[in-house]
C-alpha cells in the first residue's frame, strides 16, 4: 500500500467526459445521462483499498441519503484488475451489491477516466455543479484508518448540501488520502 494524496483538480474545472460499463448492470454509462441534476459527485474507489473499506457503508449512505435529492452519484474503479484482481468487474460487482450501492459502479479498464480527472488515490471525491462545473475535491472526512475519528462524511456532505441550497461551497477543501491508483505498468501519468 501506497499512501498517496488527490492531486486537487482546480475548482472550475468542467467534468471529463465519460461512457464506462456499470459492472452492476451491465449499461454504458455516460457523463450527459447526469444533465438536469443539481450536482454530480464522481467518486474514484476501489475493493481491496483499507481506506476504501474504512469507509464504504458511508459510501453507500451518501447513495442513498442523496439520490433522491436530484444528485448524480457514480462510482469508478480504475484499478490493473490484472495484477490486483480484487478489483475485477465481478469482485467489484459483489462490492456494490453487498453494500446496496444505489448508484452505477464503473470500470474505467483503459484507465483515461482516472488520468482525465487527475484522480490519484482510492477513494478520490469530484462534487461538480448542475453546470458540471468543478466545485468540491477532496476527502470525505477526517477519518482514516487507525486515526480514531468517526466515518461521518461531513466534509463531502458540507459541499453536497452548499449545493443543493444554491449556496458557495467553501473553498477550504482537505486532500483525499488512500491507496495510490494501481496504474497499468508503463501507464503511470505524469501529474
Amino acid at each position: 500500500m501506497v499512501m498517496t494524496a488527490s492531486t486537487m483538480l482546480e475548482l472550475g474545472t468542467h467534468a471529463p467526459d465519460f461512457e464506462l460499463p456499470d459492472v452492476m448492470s451491465g449499461a454504458k454509462v455516460k457523463l450527459s445521462y447526469f444533465t438536469g441534476k443539481k450536482a454530480l459527485l464522481v467518486m474514484f474507489i476501489c475493493r481491496h483499498c483499507p481506506f476504501v473499506k474504512h469507509i464504504d457503508k458511508q459510501l453507500a449512505a451518501l447513495g442513498h441519503d442523496y439520490g433522491g435529492k436530484g444528485v448524480g452519484i457514480v462510482a469508478i474503479s480504475s484499478n490493473d484488475a490484472e495484477n490486483y484482481p480484487e478489483d475485477s468487474p465481478a469482485k467489484l460487482k459483489d462490492m456494490g451489491e453487498k453494500l446496496d450501492f444505489s448508484f452505477p459502479l464503473l470500470y474505467d479498464e483503459s484507465q483515461k477516466v482516472a488520468k482525465a480527472y487527475k484522480a490519484a488515490c482510492t477513494p478520490d471525491f469530484f462534487l461538480f455543479d448542475a453546470d458540471f462545473k468543478l466545485v468540491y475535491r477532496g476527502q470525505l472526512d477526517a477519518s482514516r484508518p487507525g486515526n480514531q475519528e468517526p466515518v461521518t462524511g461531513k466534509d463531502l456532505r458540507d459541499a453536497i448540501d452548499a449545493v443543493l441550497a444554491g449556496k458557495p461551497v467553501s473553498e477550504d477543501q482537505h486532500v483525499s488520502t488512500g491507496c495510490n491508483i494501481k496504474w497499468k505498468a508503463g501507464n503511470e501519468p505524469k501529474y
